[in-house]
């Protein structure tokens, strides 16, 4: 007898769904046993962040019987992550096969959450994932695994306190809480913050937006939009001021011809999820600086969703040194010595990894070890962005840049963009989220089992319930033995 897997979900809408995944979780004898001896007041691991990053490292956690965790994120519940708030691709890059966060569980993945609802020939037929459609599924992830995330939670900022952190919040009830080991799984600009180029400085705030940004699209109609850059986040947001009425959009580009390769993706395996982070720096840092300097291109869709409109433009060669007001107007200059007049600039110019930038370390912020720290390259394998990742140990944590000055930054869990330099694309791109929390889980698990070893020593010797209680055998005298009560 064979079992249908589709037929058994295919349009059988979620609760059927859920059934299922709360009965293969029973056969797994999932969550996993609570085995962390418990502190008082005190959590085992908190969690910042409650989008996808966040949500799969609780799963990891709670599968290895990591029961005593906290989730916080600042966001409202449902806007979690960047999936309805500043991404705004029609749909996501990643083809809709990938598992993402389901942690090897077919019933926890984006298509049988899909099949399940809408059946197989809508499957067949979708091309990719809408985006507020991912973030539908990310919430029935959340409600059907129960995760308990704590919205409108800030931690503001986090001080060692003897072997514990303490985190002072807003948003909470408390002012402050205790734990033993903390994940940053904050995304993209999880140890950074947006990048804003320098021309832009001292121009008025009401002239130009970060792509991050909220941003007041219907008030750009019949205006002239400058949009700096051309990955994914500036064609998305060029896209966007086009459907609502731009008079016309320019990508503004520095480089000479448009990105058309996604290195990273010609590479992408196991073997590369797996064996990256144990390569040597200059392995590592050649990947990394490649695909910076190569550059993802903007998406297919998203690229078509700009170039079909008759007033967008691509202007390549155009490096933006400067930005001045004039007449209620913004006079964009380039390098070049030429200049190009527009209403509002947008900028799509990404994140930077900047460590200095996160409040929530204070001071400590300067103690955390860079790359730029650590190596340094060829002449022709040059990047600064890249020199700031930090550079983490093999389990996530960070590292200290001098010995002894900030020891605590070891309980802490790089879990987002900020951990790509060093360990790989395991902790915010869809691919290998499942892998890295799997890697994650196991590292704070054996942190925590070392550091409670004389409490699980003594419980092995404390432990007194037999197996056996005498009547299961008969003791007898082996024949021929009249040397009772000697030894040999």
């Amino acid at each position: 007898m064979t079992y249908d897997t589709a037929s058994s979900i295919d349009g059988q809408g979620l609760p059927a769904l859920e059934a299922r995944l709360r009965e293969d979780l029973k056969f797994l004898n999932w969550p996993g046993k609570d085995w962390v001896p418990a502190r008082k007041g005190v959590s085992d691991v908190v969690i910042i962040g409650g989008g996808m990053c966040g949500m799969v490292a609780w799963m990891a956690l709670k599968t290895g019987g990591i029961h005593n965790m906290r989730i916080l994120d600042r966001s409202p519940e449902g806007l979690e992550g960047p999936w309805l708030t500043y991404a705004r691709m029609e749909t996501l890059r990643s083809p809709k096969e990938l598992t993402g966060p389901a942690y090897g569980h077919g019933a926890l993945s984006f298509q049988a959450w899909y099949r399940a609802q809408f059946g197989t020939a809508s499957w067949d037929a979708l091309d990719k994932i809408p985006r507020p459609m991912w973030m539908e599924y990310l919430q029935w992830y959340r409600h059907v695994l129960k995760i308990p995330t704590e919205n409108g939670v800030s931690v503001d900022l986090v001080e060692p306190e003897g072997d514990l952190l303490r985190l002072h919040l807003s948003g909470a009830a408390e002012a402050s809480i205790l734990c033993r080991k903390l994940v940053f799984a904050t995304g993209r600009d999880g140890t950074g913050k947006p990048n804003i180029p320098g021309f832009v400085r001292g121009l008025d705030r009401k002239y130009w937006a970060h792509s991050a940004d909220e941003i007041d699209f219907a008030a750009l109609k019949d205006k002239r939009v400058a949009v700096v850059g051309v990955g994914a986040s500036a064609v998305d947001n060029a896209a966007e001021a086009l459907e609502h009425g731009a008079a016309e959009v320019r990508h503004l580009i520095r480089r000479k011809t448009m990105p058309t390769i996604n290195k990273m993706m010609g590479i992408g395996s196991f073997g590369f999820t797996a064996g990256y982070a144990s390569l040597p720096d200059e392995w590592r840092w050649r990947f990394m600086q490649y695909s910076f300097a190569t550059q993802t291109p903007p998406p297919h869709g998203s690229t078509l969703r700009v170039s079909r409109h008759a007033n967008a433009y691509f202007h390549f060669g155009k490096a933006v040194e400067s930005t001045v007001e004039r007449d209620r107007a913004v006079v964009v200059g380039f390098a070049d010595g030429t200049a190009y007049e527009a209403d509002f600039v947008i900028l799509g110019t990404g994140f930077t990894i900047d460590p200095l930038s996160r409040t929530e370390f204070g001071p400590a912020a300067d103690d955390i070890l860079l790359w730029q720290d650590v190596y340094t390259p060829p002449a022709d394998e040059p990047s600064p962005d890249l020199g700031r990742f930090p550079y983490l140990n093999g389990d996530f944590t960070f590292r200290e840049k001098v010995p002894g000055r900030a020891p605590w930054l070891s309980e802490v869990y790089c879990f987002n963009y900020g951990a790509s330099a060093s360990l790989g694309k395991v902790s915010g791109d869809i691919p290998g989220i499942s892998e890295g929390a799997d890697w994650l889980a196991r590292e704070i698990a054996a942190k925590l089992y070392a550091e409670d070893v004389a409490i699980h020593w003594q419980a092995m010797l404390d432990y007194d319930k037999p197996e056996l209680d005498g009547s299961e055998w008969t003791p007898s005298e082996l024949p021929g033995d009249d040397r009772k009560g000697k030894v040999a």
